[in-house]
């Protein structure tokens, strides 16, 4: 109904493309000549006819203003002249005009159209409610709608979801994005599961002199060549992934009936949890920002605690250097404080949360750890707890350390703290004997019976047990244990994550196990913690550690948003040559089964928007 309601509005003004087409040679000066008009007087009448003539001329200007606007609308997105004077309506009927008239956008130049007016529609939507309502207004919606519908490609889409994110993140503006709430929820998630393997099959795995030209051209801007654009595309195809999930976002926070859309596909959940914004994306939270939103109500929460590959995520997650970690903690806290939810997370969030329980803050959450060990203890009885296997040992663990130990060493005197302390340095010193010596399993005994004997509040000494005892398990090749004590002696760091020898042993444990992505983070921390502890000394270069560079690059290959499909792609073909070759040598009669972008985020405080885009 809106599609014919824009080509009735294109069809009502075709007459006025006869009469412009005697001023077409002036239209490209006249913006241009306009918009240096130093009298607004002057300038803003002659900047509203052209806005006013654009939609419905049939020469190539109008790519020559667009791309002009677009850079006014990046570099002065809070500018309202050029919105007010109805640039906005015209970025929309131009919008549409490619969509209903195929023939005219493939003449000239037209072809960036609908990619340079989405564009400049969401640049000026970013920052302030009342351009969102402007453009509003000026019908930008429909057009945009059929955009993320996929009616050009998946570059059109990118910039149209972007738009919309923007537009759905104003209280005022959202209702309008909301009348078409379950096709933009399912089209967003759509977008969001399919698009890297969309860009990756119809661009990237695609010879360079066969891409599309103009997506070449957007991307890289002339600069550069095929590894340029690849890299380009990896970048635009997060960014697309990243807006869809924010739009979700949008919808998610401000009305919980969506939920039920968003949690009732478990294949979407599964995915959701495996979306990340990469390093080349590193603003957005990606898949567990929509995770939070959904663990607030009943029925997300019922639904992420029903899906075992979630709950891990989190876990890993919250056990990692990413810059995300203390969503995943909130994540599964709002899992673990729920009773309905409680027992189905217990078993593989306990032992996680208790590696975490000596935290002092994180983000701006402060005394985190306490916050962690109340909601564990939550039905925990003097040692008697209501869980078994695991999580019942990971409780009983933390019982011991934070209530027990903590009402001994109280109660303890002075000489007697300072026997155990000593006693506990003679097992450290042991411990590092029968290391060196080659006695690992020796060694490890002797840090865990220092752990048992050193006093709690020791906070320096016992990080440096947990840390020597995870060597000692990556040494025996037990990656999980070597997790979990790594985990326990960067809790113990300040801040949070600062000891350099824990974050590599996590991060050679998580290669163990094939974690590329914990690994990949955890041996950047490794880097900036290192050079940070570096820059104190009288050193005039610090040098990059080569084996932290070698785990990096091959973190960041494995990582690569690309990288499974790309892995995908080659076994397909050699198995296409195995079989073609094998028909070939098979007897006769033989048959075989056969553009620089803004950041995503921004840490501005922006009106009518909700605490979840607190980096917008």
């Amino acid at each position: 109904m809106e599609n014919t309601t824009w080509n009735k509005k294109l069809n009502k003004h075709k007459s006025k493309t006869v009469r412009m087409d005697e001023q077409q040679e002036e239209s490209g000066c006249c913006f241009f000549c306009a918009i240096k008009e130093p009298d607004p007087r002057l300038r803003q009448p002659a900047v509203a006819s052209v806005f006013d003539e654009m939609p419905y001329r049939a020469d190539e200007s109008g790519v020559l203003v667009l791309s002009a606007l677009w850079n006014i609308a990046m570099t002065r997105s809070d500018d309202p002249e050029l919105p007010s004077l109805g640039a906005l309506r015209c970025m929309s009927l131009l919008i549409a005009r490619a969509i209903a008239e195929p023939a005219w956008l493939l003449r000239h130049q037209n072809i960036y159209v609908p990619y340079y007016a989405a564009h400049v529609l969401g640049s000026y939507t970013i920052h302030l409610p009342e351009l969102a309502e402007l453009a509003i207004d000026a019908g930008a919606v429909p057009p945009l709608l059929d955009l993320l519908r996929g009616s050009l490609t998946w570059v059109e889409q990118r910039v149209a979801v972007r738009a919309l994110g923007h537009l759905a993140s104003y209280d005022s503006t959202f209702p309008a994005v909301a009348q078409h709430a379950e096709e933009v929820v399912a089209l967003a998630m759509r977008v969001a599961c399919t698009c890297l393997d969309t860009v990756y099959t119809e661009f990237v795995a695609v010879t360079p002199s066969e891409r599309e030209q103009y997506h070449r051209d957007l991307l890289t801007r002339g600069l550069g060549g095929a590894d340029m654009e690849d890299r380009r595309a990896e970048e635009w195809a997060s960014q697309l992934q990243c807006w869809s999930l924010y739009l979700l976002c949008c919808f998610a926070y401000r009305d919980q009936s969506i939920h039920h859309l968003l949690c009732r596909d478990v294949g979407f959940l599964k995915d959701l949890c495996r979306m990340w914004g990469g390093l080349v994306n590193s603003d957005s939270p990606a898949g567990v920002g929509l995770v939070r939103i959904l663990c607030r109500s009943e029925a997300g929460r019922e639904a992420m605690a029903g899906c075992r590959e979630v709950v891990e995520s989190l876990c890993n997650l919250s056990r990692s250097s990413d810059d995300w970690q203390y969503m995943g903690v909130d994540c599964l806290l709002l899992l673990v404080d729920d009773h309905k939810t409680r027992q189905m997370v217990m078993e593989i969030a306990a032992p996680c949360l208790v590696d975490l329980a000596e935290l002092q803050s994180l983000s701006a959450r402060e005394r985190i750890g306490d916050t962690i060990t109340k909601a564990l203890l939550l039905d925990f009885d003097h040692g008697a707890g209501a869980f078994g296997g695991e999580a019942g040992t990971a409780v009983k663990f933390l019982w011991e350390l934070k209530v027990e130990r903590k009402r001994r060493e109280h109660r303890m005197s002075n000489k007697e703290a300072t026997e155990r302390t000593a006693l506990a340095a003679l097992k450290k010193r042991h411990g590092n004997e029968k290391f060196w010596s080659g006695n690992v399993e020796e060694a490890t005994i002797r840090y865990t019976e220092a752990l048992e004997l050193c006093p709690v509040k020791m906070r320096k000494e016992r990080l440096v047990l947990y840390s020597n005892r995870a060597q000692c398990h990556l040494l025996m090749q037990d990656p999980d244990a070597a997790i979990s004590d790594a985990t326990r002696a960067l809790a113990l760091a300040r801040p949070a994550n600062g000891h350099a020898k824990s974050l590599w042993r996590r991060s050679q444990a998580y290669d163990m196990k094939g974690m590329a992505k914990e690994s990949l983070m955890d041996s950047i921390m490794f880097v900036n913690v290192l050079m940070d502890s570096e820059k104190g000394k009288e050193r005039k270069h610090t040098k990059l550690p080569y084996y932290a560079a070698r785990m990096i690059n091959k973190q960041m290959t494995a990582t690569g948003l690309f990288a499974g499909l790309a892995s995908w792609d080659k076994g397909r073909k050699e198995d296409h040559d195995r079989k073609k070759n094998a028909v070939a040598s098979s007897p006769s009669g033989c048959s075989l089964p056969t553009i620089e972008e803004e950041p995503w985020f921004c840490r501005r405080e922006c009106k009518g928007k909700g605490e979840w885009s607190e980096r917008r």
